[in-house]
This record gives structure tokens, C-alpha cells and sequence, in this order.
């Protein structure tokens, strides 16, 4: 079995397993909300009711939203209105997408073509291949476009024509989950996940190794029960890395060298959001923790949508919010983890990560629909 099959051989386990039942979405309760949530506009690009498990975020550069559809189209709207900007079709099957800086938007296809188009006006300004699927959104540096692809491999492109300037590489088990982690940006290192559980720092200029850390060591008789891919991106703050992957460990890590600092018993393939005092994290059975960012000690656990598939988190003012696979958006106070707000009709199943800009949850959902929500207090609450 490959990537491709590692997800439904997780199912199809479940759903066969003699000591446990089918592990079933819990069903929506209602709730007291104590925010109204506004939806500020809509759209749309060319997105899939396949269930293909894609990696098409979206990214946000300044005034700007950009985002990719499975077809091939690469749409730029206003932040602020969701008016169109421009729309490019790249007849390429794309799978990872968007990054942007505010020169670029590139995005990468399931044949290994990587795109980049100007963010200006969408004309697009190279084309070149790498060998394997992509699967997660390039991260686009000033000089230095970084790709990751399915195979292991991270690799520097020139921003400027697309040349590669540097390649390394990790093992990746036989058997991992479908997903690969975004490589992350911090200042002058590449950071990146790997399915083997393991963080790796490079220079992005070079790509020559600064550290390895295993976060997460395979546990376990069968290869099912050894998977520990980490599928989501690092968060960076400060001089601090925060992580998380499946069937492993939550954990913080010193930039400079790798030192972990501290590490927490979850399971997560969607990801983390932190703020100033804590990390959220979407676990794979539905419950969102928050763990003190400094210690890891738990500071609340809300399992009201257990097996609902989230979204990874996103911190937006005083809420913490996360989507699901039947196309709702919750909010949740982010001190006490009580629910706040929850909204439908956002498109379906979300498996790329919110993004929040003042005040605004921007998400798009599988099948390409993009929302713009805003959560108030209402005065009651207040």
C-alpha cells in the first residue's frame, strides 16, 4: 500500500474491527451562541466533488486572496469585498496550492509541475517539473520558491525561472497517510514535517541540513499502527517551532537547534494554531485541545465534535475557530474552549487550513467554495 490507500486502509480497519464500532460523526447540539457570526462575501474556483484529498489552501499577500482549483484555475480576489481580480487557467490537475509573496503565486500539480504565475495579473511567468505528486502548498520566499513533494523530497526552485538550486530528502515509510506537510518559512531555515515523524531544518538558500528532530517514533506490530505522519505545517513564533502528527506527539522545539522543549500524547494530521499563551490543536478523533504554549500542560479539551473530521484551528480575536466535514464553521471562546458560534453553507468538507486576517475567517472547501466570516460578541455576552 502507498499514500494513496493509507486512509481508507485506516476505514476499512475501523469499520471490520470486532472490539470497537464504527466510529460515527457526532451530530450538531444546540447551543446558547453567545456571537453572531456575518458572512461578508462568496466565491468560487474550480474545485472537485471527487473526495481527492487535496491540498489547495488558500493565501492571503497583503490586500489579496488567492486561491487554486483542482481543474487548473488560479483566482485572485479582494481581501476585503471578494471582488475578482484576475483568473488564470493552467490546464494542469493542481493538488498543492496556493503560496504567494507579493510578487508570485505558485501552485503544484499531481504530475509535478510547478507553476508560478504574477500576482499582479496572473500571466503566467514559468513552468517546470519535479519528480512526485504535490500535495501541500509551496512556500515562496524572495529568491527562493520551496517544494515538497509525496516522495520525500524538498526541494529549492529560483523564483526567478524555476531552476532547482538544492534537493534533500527523507525515508518515507511504505505506508503513510495521503497528505504532506506545507514547508514553513522562518527566517533564513526551510522547516518541514515528514511522514517518517520526524522535523527537519534547512537553509533556504542551500538546503544544507541544520537539524533533525524526531518528534514522533513509530510504535507498534503492524504498519498501520506505526504510521506517525506529520501532514501539517509548523507554526513558528518567536525562536519557538510547534508541531503536531498522527498517532504521535504535540510538541515545541527550539528554531536555532531542534531541542525539543516539551511534548504532549495527540494524534493531529490537520495542524496547529498558536497565540500568546497557547496551542490549539485539531486532534484526529474531533476534539480541539488547548495546551499552555510554554509547558504543553492541557488547558481545555471541547469534544463536542468528535469524528467530525476539523479543519486545523485558527485563532481570530478572542475565538479559536475550526470547520468540518459537513460544511459548518464553529467558534470557540478561546479561553474556556465553551462554544460561541456556528455557521453552515460554506461549500462541504474542509481539510485545508483557515486563514484569519483581522478579524476574518477566510476558508475555502473542497469543492472550491471561498468564505469570508466575521464572529461578533453580541452585547449580551459582553
Amino acid at each position: 500500500m502507498n499514500k494513496l490507500t493509507a486512509l481508507a486502509a485506516l476505514m476499512l480497519l475501523a469499520a471490520c474491527s470486532k472490539e470497537k464500532p464504527v466510529d460515527l460523526p457526532s451530530e450538531l447540539v444546540d447551543f446558547g451562541q453567545s456571537a453572531k457570526v456575518t458572512r461578508l462575501w462568496s466565491a468560487s474556483v474550480g474545485g472537485s466533488d471527487e473526495v481527492l484529498r487535496l491540498g489547495l489552501g488558500i493565501a492571503v499577500q497583503g490586500e489579496r486572496l488567492y486561491a487554486a482549483g483542482h481543474s487548473g484555475e488560479v483566482a485572485a480576489f479582494e481581501l476585503a469585498t471578494g471582488r475578482s481580480v484576475w483568473r488564470t487557467r493552467t490546464k494542469a490537475d493542481l493538488a498543492g496550492a496556493t503560496g504567494a509573496n507579493a510578487d508570485l503565486v505558485v501552485v503544484g500539480s499531481s504530475e509535478g509541475e510547478v507553476i508560478a504565475l504574477a500576482a499582479a495579473d496572473g500571466a503566467i511567468r514559468w513552468r517546470t517539473k519535479v519528480r512526485g505528486e504535490i500535495l501541500a502548498a509551496p512556500a515562496v520566499g524572495a529568491e527562493t520558491v520551496v517544494v515538497r513533494t509525496v516522495d520525500g523530497r524538498l526541494r529549492g526552485l529560483s523564483a526567478s525561472d524555476g531552476a532547482q538550486i538544492w534537493e534533500t530528502e527523507e525515508q518515507v515509510p511504505r505506508l503513510s497517510l495521503r497528505g504532506t506537510a506545507p514547508p514553513t518559512l522562518a527566517r533564513d531555515l526551510v522547516i518541514a514535517g515528514f511522514d517518517n515523524g520526524k522535523v527537519l531544518a534547512v537553509g533556504l538558500a542551500d538546503g544544507d541540513t541544520i537539524w533533525e528532530t524526531p518528534v514522533s517514533a513509530p510504535t507498534g506490530r503492524t504498519e498501520l499502527e506505526r504510521l506517525v505522519d506529520i501532514d501539517a505545517a509548523a507554526k513558528v513564533a518567536d525562536d519557538d517551532v510547534f508541531v503536531a502528527g498522527f498517532q504521535g506527539r504535540a510538541a515545541m522545539l527550539a528554531l536555532d537547534s531542534g531541542q525539543i522543549w516539551w511534548t504532549r500524547d495527540v494524534s493531529s494530521y490537520r495542524g496547529v494554531d498558536i497565540d500568546d499563551n497557547a496551542m490549539y490543536v485539531a486532534a484526529a478523533n474531533g476534539e480541539l485541545l488547548a495546551l499552555q504554549r510554554r509547558t504543553g500542560v492541557e488547558l481545555w479539551r471541547q469534544d463536542m465534535l468528535k469524528f467530525r473530521r476539523l479543519s486545523a484551528p485558527v485563532v481570530v480575536g478572542e475565538f479559536v475557530a475550526v470547520a468540518d466535514l459537513d460544511g459548518y464553521m464553529h467558534w470557540f471562546d478561546r479561553a474556556t474552549g465553551a462554544p460561541a458560534a456556528r455557521i453552515g453553507g460554506i461549500g462541504g468538507r474542509v481539510s485545508t487550513p483557515p486563514v484569519a486576517v483581522d478579524g476574518v475567517v477566510y476558508v475555502i472547501s473542497d469543492n472550491g467554495r471561498i468564505s469570508a466570516l466575521r464572529a461578533t460578541r453580541n452585547a449580551a455576552a459582553n
